[in-house]
Order: structure tokens, then C-alpha cells, then sequence
């Protein structure tokens, strides 16, 4: 596989210099998330019933204290860290649950918001227990074997449950539900990223040459490839396929950053579209959302209506450039998914092209934010951690953003911070803590500390 340089960066701030803190950036921004989303809950009352909701106040204080909560922590644990990640996720968590607020009120027999507001403020809290509890990122990496077992043990307990809408990711217990899944992602996260960094040397200069390839010996790169197939195989069991295919980007992308090897880039994709071929090939559930992908108005000409697909690109389509308004809109036809897998249909039907565009622009800000952090740091477990953990986002909003709109085929996951899911958002506020101590690191040493 051929092999690249990395590409010229700016010169860090020498050791010891002076590194602003910039928390009352974060607070500042904070003020404003809280805010925006404050109007867009008043606005969807005004829509809707000409006046004001009557718990925008709680709305607007919940959120608030929450947020504010988390940024105490960070002013007193990580002084140092990015002030965009925490703003940005409060804007989007906002959103979200403004967004689920709008269509409970189409479905008054399914109010999902309550339950997403609870959930939510179980990921602040655990962000904060994060920032607070985790002093140093680096300690993660003695854990790495403890995190690929129960990675594995969380993706294999679904088997065990009834299976939902075709597929066994959820655990249910006395109306009680999670998806292990999205747990086992970042553990997977973790134990990558130590096992790459403790062998990048040897996976980049060691193995044989095949034509003008280089492969690792088998003895390196075959313990983290049969972990990879286990968590894998566990999900195409589980017809997971859209975690699946998480995984993989993931697996790619960090043996892309430890080795600089750009074949690595070019083996994913092959995989990745022979695999994709092969599950559609004896797997139905697989094969009917192809279908669906490459026609979707099918089922309007055999006269059964719009499909979930279709009625997605209808909602995309009536949004125009500025949208019908917050409340305004239809996309609650797209049926039993319109809060969780195609939430971002409601969001560009409402806010138009120019709101789905800033959403977009806030994800990209927050990953890029996360790989700035990466690769700052002069160690090479932050670095990965911090690549793997910003791809993941990257990787999700993409599979879920592709899929709704039709670029490529349904894969039923969650927008992070938008849609409707507690493990989702739990998680997704884990990943954002990790990024936040991730970036303290990065930016302090700089400022006379120790460097990692």
C-alpha cells in the first residue's frame, strides 16, 4: 500500500506559552444554544396554537441549568479544552428535543419528548461524571482488553430479546429499553485506538509486499481483525447492519491515521461494497431497503402509496430553501420512524434547506474540532482516540443523512442529538466528554503543563 506524508500543519504555541482558556467563549455560546432553542420550542407553539407553550419557561430552565452544570464542570476539570464541543452539542440536543416536542404533538398517544428530556439529562450527567472522573485521557489505555469484552458482551445480549422491527438491537426489560450497541461503539473506540497506537510501527514498516501492496504480518494485524469480524458477524446476526457498517468505517479510518497508508482507504471501500453485496444478496430485510433505495416511488405506481422513503423526499422537497415554519409541516406521514430514523426529514421539510445546512455545518464543526484535538497532542493514543471518536460522528451522520435523503440505502440508526433514543444521546454526550478532556490535554500542554 502506498504511503503518504502528513500534511503540513502549523507550528503548536511553544511550551509555555500562553494558551487563553476561553470559558467565557464556551458561556457565552452556551447563552445562545440555550436561547435558540428556547425560540424554536416558543415557535412551534405559536405555529401550532397561536400562543405561547406553557412549559417554554421549564423548557428553557431545564436546559439551561443542565447546560450550565456541564460547563461548571468543565471550567473546574478541563480549563483548557475546545470551548465549541459543549455549546454545539446543547444546540443540537436543544433542537432535537424541539423537534420531538413538534411531532408529539401530532402523535398525543405516543409523547416521546418527556422521556428524551430524561434521557438527555442522564447524558449531561454523565459528561460531567466524565470531565470530573477522568483526570487524564491515557488511562483509558490500560483498560483496552477490559472495553473490546464488554464491547462484545453489549453487542451479543440483544440475541437474547425479541427482535423489533426486524432486528435485535434492543434489550427490553419491564418497559425499560436500551440499545447496548451504541455503548459498544465507544469501547470499540477505546480498544482500537490503544491496540493501533501499541503496534502502528509494526503495522506500517513490517509484512509482505503483494505487487506494490505492503500487508501487515498476520500476527499483528490478526487480533484486531478478528475482533473487528466478531463485533461484525455479532451484528449482521442481529441485522444491525447500519452499526455494522459504523464499525467498519471506523476500523478503516483508524488503521488509515496509524499506518498513513492511503491503501487502506481503497480496501475499506472494496470491502465495504462487496460485503454490502453479499448481505443483499441472502439477506431479505437487506435486499427490500436496496430496493427501496434504487426505486423509490415503487410503490406509488403499484398504487400502495409512498413508502417511508419516498414520503422523506417529499418532506425534503416542500422545504424549499427556508422551509414551511417550525410546525408547519407534514413530515409525521412518514409514519412510525419520523422521530427517530428520519427526524431529519421534520428538520429540512420545517427549516429548509438553510436550516439543514447549518445542522450539517454544527456536525462538521464538531468533528473537526475533534480532530484538531487528535492531532495536537504529541502521543498517539489521544490522537486516535480522538480521530476514532470524531469519525464516529462523522461516520453516523453520514450513513443516516445519506440514507433519508437517498444517496444511499436505509440503515435505521439515530441522528446523534437529534433523534428520538436514549442510549443514542447518553452516548453521544459520553463521546463529547471524551473529546472535551481529549482537547484539555491537547491545549494545555501548551500552557506550562505536563505534556502528554
Amino acid at each position: 500500500m502506498s504511503k503518504v506524508g502528513p500534511a503540513p500543519v502549523a507550528a503548536p504555541p511553544a511550551v509555555g506559552a500562553r494558551v487563553g482558556r476561553r470559558r467565557g467563549v464556551e458561556l457565552a455560546l452556551i447563552v445562545l444554544a440555550v436561547l435558540l432553542s428556547v425560540y424554536g420550542y416558543c415557535a412551534v407553539g405559536l405555529a401550532r396554537t397561536g400562543s405561547v407553550p406553557p412549559g417554554a419557561a421549564g423548557y428553557g430552565a431545564g436546559l439551561g441549568v443542565l447546560a450550565l452544570c456541564a460547563h461548571v464542570a468543565v471550567r473546574i476539570r478541563a480549563p483548557y479544552a475546545d470551548p465549541l464541543p459543549l455549546p454545539i452539542a446543547v444546540l443540537l440536543n436543544g433542537l432535537g428535543l424541539v423537534l420531538i416536542y413538534r411531532l408529539d404533538l401530532e402523535t398525543p398517544h405516543d409523547r416521546a419528548a418527556p422521556a428524551q428530556l430524561v434521557w438527555s439529562t442522564l447524558g449531561v450527567a454523565l459528561f460531567i461524571a466524565v470531565v470530573l472522573v477522568l483526570r487524564d485521557h491515557r488511562v483509558l489505555q490500560r483498560y483496552s482488553y477490559v472495553c473490546v469484552v464488554a464491547a462484545l458482551a453489549l453487542l451479543a445480549l440483544p440475541i437474547l430479546f425479541p427482535a423489533v422491527n426486524g432486528a435485535r438491537i434492543w434489550v427490553r426489560i419491564a418497559g425499560f429499553s436500551i440499545q447496548p450497541g451504541e455503548f459498544a461503539k465507544v469501547l470499540l473506540a477505546v480498544f482500537f485506538a490503544a491496540y493501533l497506537a501499541a503496534n502502528r510501527n509494526a503495522l506500517a514498516y513490517t509484512g509482505r509486499r503483494l505487487w506494490r501492496m505492503q500487508f501487515p504480518t498476520g500476527r499483528v494485524l490478526g487480533p484486531i481483525v478478528a475482533i473487528w469480524l466478531l463485533s461484525v458477524g455479532v451484528l449482521v446476526l442481529e441485522r444491525d447492519l447500519g452499526t455494522s457498517l459504523l464499525f467498519f468505517g471506523l476500523f478503516v479510518v483508524l488503521l488509515y491515521v496509524a499506518t498513513g497508508r492511503t491503501g487502506w482507504i481503497a480496501v475499506g471501500v472494496l470491502l465495504a461494497v462487496g460485503g454490502a453485496y453479499a448481505v443483499g444478496q441472502v439477506e431479505p430485510h437487506v435486499a427490500g431497503r436496496i430496493d427501496d433505495w434504487l426505486r423509490p416511488f415503487a410503490t406509488i405506481d403499484a398504487g400502495r402509496g409512498p413508502n417511508q422513503l419516498a414520503q422523506s423526499l417529499f418532506a425534503f422537497a416542500a422545504g424549499g430553501v427556508t422551509g414551511t415554519g417550525l410546525g408547519l409541516g407534514h413530515s409525521v406521514l412518514i409514519g412510525f420512524a419520523v422521530k427517530s430514523d428520519f427526524v431529519l426529514a421534520t428538520a429540512g421539510e420545517e427549516l429548509g434547506l438553510a436550516g439543514l445546512a447549518a445542522i450539517v455545518l454544527l456536525y462538521g464543526v464538531l468533528v473537526e474540532r475533534g480532530y484538531r484535538a487528535g492531532l495536537a497532542l504529541r502521543e498517539p493514543f489521544g490522537r486516535l482516540l480522538a480521530v476514532g471518536l470524531a469519525s464516529l460522528l462523522a461516520l453516523q451522520v453520514f450513513v443516516i443523512a445519506g440514507g433519508v435523503t437517498g444517496l444511499i440505502p436505509l440503515t435505521g440508526m439515530a441522528m446523534p442529538f437529534l433523534a428520538q433514543g436514549g442510549s443514542s444521546v447518553v452516548t453521544n454526550w459520553a463521546i463529547v466528554a471524551l473529546l472535551i478532556r481529549v482537547s484539555d490535554s491537547a491545549r494545555g500542554q501548551y500552557d506550562g503543563r505536563e505534556a502528554p
